[in-house]
């Protein structure tokens, strides 16, 4: 009798840790984490990129430096909730001022039922392959924004809708103008949509973005900005055995100065996986350019007047995966302030020799996409190598080498070295380790 009870009394306790073990497991709502980014890239540029300020002959274009950047991503999330924060520190070594300490995203996210949620704050933004919007994440500041971004997600579809209304300090009671702030805009507003086909390896994303941009005019008067918008779409098809996608958009609308935007991109890529540790690339961008282009020679300025700017700008993307490891034609300017435009034809392949090993080597050809009034349209020939070795899950490794050989239409637009050719190599070694987590 004694031992039925005891028996009893164990079988009670037993059961009655089950609800207590389950409720303590389900009081563990709160979620925190720490993650730690230091990335160092030593570069070596023998060419020229930027012309010389000098006109003395015989004058070596070279460069050689290590830059730095040291990221901590702070987490915290619980049902519905997500914050986090994100300061950053870069810099070159040795360099005057300790480098640039800021936040590069601090944002809280909240999800509503039926897939709705809600975010603002400063924040890294990706959409579609990154061309027009993404972090860019190769610079060392890379881009992020402060932004309303509210959205649906569910069932196949995706929208986004982007707000943001930049200020400077000192205009807090003044007049609207907005001038070298952290962002290139004043005002944006952004509308994504995405939908992946049920059963189906197809996916469609369209885009409308209409930016404010400071115009340069009187402060007094009530024109403070002018608008320009953004319009596309990006397509997908991924089978198993490759990926294919295109992409297509258009610029209008009015430039700080008021000239009117008439401009557009086009592109293609192809990448087929004939075996497990082989992908195979070929592609082809289209920029748009003005027209009527003229080049000037060294000593003049050369002016022409343009009614329309035609010049495609690719706003806010990762530009680091387009035109060229080098990043040689999305942002700096050509000499006469206006762009005549790109073609970029391009094949890559892709070997994965094992887990953590991966070797790359590419081609470009770029050319103008306007005829030159006295120049071919040809830029030049790009040959690169790159290499990526994952030392343990949280260590990388990699390396890359670019040879152009550029040609007289190369060194006039970008007033590059008379030898027609650069080299650019470097080497960046990531640490991103999870550091701490901890959740109740």
């Amino acid at each position: 009798m004694q031992q039925k009870f005891i028996f009893t009394l164990a079988l009670v306790a037993l059961f009655s840790t089950i609800p207590l073990r389950a409720q303590e497991e389900k009081e563990k709502i709160n979620d925190i984490t720490v993650d730690l980014q230091l990335l160092t890239q030593g570069e070596i540029r023998d060419g020229g990129i930027l012309a010389p300020d000098s006109e003395e002959e015989n004058l070596v274009d070279r460069a050689m430096f290590i830059v730095g950047r040291a990221r901590l991503n702070l987490g915290y999330k619980r049902k519905g909730l997500e914050l986090k924060v994100s300061p950053q520190y870069t810099g070159i070594w040795g360099q005057s001022g300790y480098g640039d300490f800021h936040l590069f995203e601090a944002y809280a996210k909240y999800s509503f039922s039926f897939g709705l949620f809600g975010q603002i704050g400063r924040q890294a933004l990706s959409y579609d392959d990154e061309r027009i919007i993404g972090p860019n994440d190769w610079a060392m500041a890379a881009v992020s924004h402060d932004v309303l971004k509210l959205g649906y997600e569910g069932f196949g579809h995706k929208v986004h809708v982007l707000l943001a209304y930049n200020q400077n300090p000192e205009n807090l009671n003044g007049y609207a103008a907005y001038i070298a702030g952290a962002q290139p805009y004043k005002t944006m507003q952004t509308l994504w949509y995405h939908y992946d086909v049920p059963n189906f390896p197809f996916g469609a994303s369209f885009l409308f973005m209409n930016l404010g941009v400071q115009a340069d005019v009187n402060p007094q008067e009530k024109q403070f900005q002018r608008f320009q918008q953004m319009l596309g779409t990006h397509l997908t098809f991924t089978p198993d055995w490759g990926n294919f996608s295109a992409s297509y958009y258009h610029q209008l609308g009015k430039e700080e100065h008021g000239m009117p935007i008439n401009a557009f991109m086009a592109a293609v890529k192809a990448t087929v996986k004939p075996m497990d540790i082989l992908e195979a690339t070929l592609g082809y961008d289209y920029l748009s350019g003005d027209p009527m282009f003229v080049v000037p020679g060294k000593e003049h300025i050369g002016l022409i007047q343009h009614k329309v700017m035609r010049g495609f700008n690719s706003l806010y993307g990762s530009h680091h995966k387009f035109y060229g490891l080098m990043e040689f034609f999305y942002i700096s300017t050509f000499v006469s302030g206006f762009s005549p435009g790109l073609q970029n034809a391009y094949t890559n392949l892709s070997f994965k020799l094992w887990k953590k090993l991966k070797l790359g080597a590419g081609y470009h050809y770029l050319a103008t996409s306007t005829k030159l009034t006295n120049l071919d349209m040809t830029l030049g020939h790009c040959v690169e190598a790159n290499a990526s070795w994952d030392i343990t899950k949280d260590i990388n490794l990699s390396a890359g080498f670019s040879y152009m050989t550029g040609t007289k239409t190369m060194e006039a637009l970008k007033r590059a070295s008379s030898d027609g050719s650069i080299r650019w190599a470097w080497l960046t070694l990531v640490v991103n380790p999870r550091i701490f987590k901890f959740n109740w």
